[in-house]
């Protein structure tokens, strides 16, 4: 057998400290694979093996596509390609040491529904169902023969949209107790599994992955990976809950975004009892009667504003441009740009290649005689920045992140955003001519739902003072805000 060293799609998160000394024990320790590092691609060393590090929810992906030959993850995000792609050649060798987790339907404990109790199909027509695994909560929703329903496809955080913006919730938890302590009602785990390695089947006829397998197979572990979609339903109904249109609904952003919008609304007086600088709660409290105010993920802020489920959000420019390339006519627009939270997102090139500028690479490029394959996070933004250059032919790879991983072996370029430029750097990467300046901004939806435009204008007046009161001090201070 020859060609390329075996390839390990190795997980970063939480994962990555406890696997990262269980490798180690099991002779396999990995230089730049520990809790906190920034390192997401390494070359083959003298085991006769490489890794790359991904998003968990990317691993099951690149080994079907034959882009790494073994994967360690968790098996919900097997079960999640498996439930929409069943022919993938993705076989599960056994299970690691690790956290149990299931994948459970929920609903907000004013639904009315008791615990294990599933609601009868008929009273779930039209129905609100909220997650981060749209294919598990697609073919739930196939077994229960729903005749209409509504998918609300997230980035996370899917416990705080019931019961205003969601009915149920499809999501990720280790058992009954953990979606209790979310706020939600347990009513069906649809999957239990494990920390799964898995191979590609095309890999483990080809290819000679005992460097790998040898070592790993002695520390598997009885975990089993189930699938159990209900079979019979309850004869409640739930009760459902739409948003209130007499007050105004703000969202804020969880994560990165965070720290530099509490500073936003710092500036501006306005402070949200549980949501500071790190720490928040789902739904803060305001200050401002008739504003109500939820902490979602920024990702998925201008779908919700275009729908109506919020009137206002704060989110990011390159979120806002990103949904605007896949829907260009939705009526979501930026109504203020706060000016923080800055970065630059662009082509970024292995350090090594042959191109200072994007017109060089472009050039390069066109010699490749195949599509120039594009990985990003902002699927949409690749494709429009891949039309702007007039490229004629390109593959977009949608990915979940740890996108530094992609380059140059599975992906040309990537259409990425950075700050501060040192996990680029970290990885060998460097990023050509940048294609768009982020930063924070307040969406507002083109017709509001809500009847009060008044907060709606002193929130939003509010904020502009704030950006000019920031300025202002920035410019006295010699700085920037």
């Amino acid at each position: 057998m020859s060609g390329p060293p075996p390839g390990l799609a190795l997980p970063t998160g939480d994962l990555r400290g406890p696997l990262g000394e269980l490798l180690a024990a099991r002779g396999l320790a990995l230089d730049g694979y520990e809790s906190g590092s920034r390192l997401l691609r390494a070359g083959a060393d003298g085991r006769g093996f490489r890794f790359r590090v991904f998003r968990e929810r990317d691993i099951p992906i690149q080994v079907a596509l034959g882009n790494y030959d073994v994967g360690i993850c968790g098996d919900v995000w097997v079960a999640e390609l498996r439930a929409r792609f069943p022919g993938q050649r993705v076989v599960r060798l056994g299970a690691l040491p690790g956290p149990a987790a299931g994948v459970w339907l929920c609903a907000a404990p004013s639904a009315g529904l008791a615990p294990g109790e599933t609601p009868a199909p008929a009273s779930l027509d039209g129905v609100r169902l909220a997650t981060e695994l749209p294919n598990l909560a697609d073919l739930l929703a196939s077994r229960l023969r729903l005749p209409r329903y509504t998918l609300i496809d997230l980035h996370g955080a899917a416990e705080a949209y019931p019961p205003e913006d969601a009915d149920l919730v499809v999501l990720a938890a280790r058992d009954a107790a953990a979606v209790e302590a979310l706020g939600l009602v347990p009513l069906h785990c649809l999957f239990r599994g494990g920390v799964a390695v898995v191979a590609s089947a095309a890999s483990l006829a080809s290819r000679d992955c005992g460097a790998l397998l040898d070592r790993l197979a002695p520390a598997f572990v009885g975990t089993e990976a189930a699938l159990t979609l209900p079979d019979r339903a309850g004869g409640v109904p739930p009760r459902r809950e739409e948003r209130a249109t007499d007050v105004l609904r703000l969202a804020l952003p969880d994560g990165h975004a965070q720290r530099h919008t509490h500073a936003a609304l710092t500036a501006a007086g306005l402070e949200f009892e549980g949501y500071g600088e790190r720490e928040f709660v789902r739904r803060p409290r305001s200050p401002v009667a008739g504003v109500e105010v939820k902490v979602v993920r920024p990702q998925d802020m201008p779908g919700l504003v275009a729908r109506g489920a919020f009137d206002v959000a704060v989110s990011g420019v390159d979120r806002l441009r990103e949904h605007l390339a896949a829907f260009p006519a939705s009526p979501v627009e930026m109504a203020l740009d706060l000016g923080r939270s800055r970065y630059r997102i662009g082509p970024v090139v292995h350090e090594d290649f042959p191109a200072r500028t994007t017109r060089e690479a472009l050039a390069v490029w066109a010699r490749l005689g195949r599509p120039v394959r594009i990985a990003s996070e902002f699927p949409g933004l690749a494709e429009e920045w891949a039309r702007a250059h007039r490229l004629p032919h390109a593959a977009i790879i949608p990915i979940a992140g740890a996108s530094e991983a992609f380059v140059p072996e599975d992906a040309d370029v990537l259409i990425e955003g950075t700050e501060t430029g040192t996990s680029l750097r970290v990885n060998r990467l460097r990023m050509l001519d940048p294609y768009l300046d982020s930063t924070n901004c307040v969406l507002t939806g083109a017709r509001p739902r809500t009847t009060r435009r008044d907060l709606l204008e002193e929130l939003l007046g509010r904020l502009r003072e704030g950006v000019r009161a920031s300025a202002a001090g920035a410019a006295a201070g010699g700085g920037a805000a």
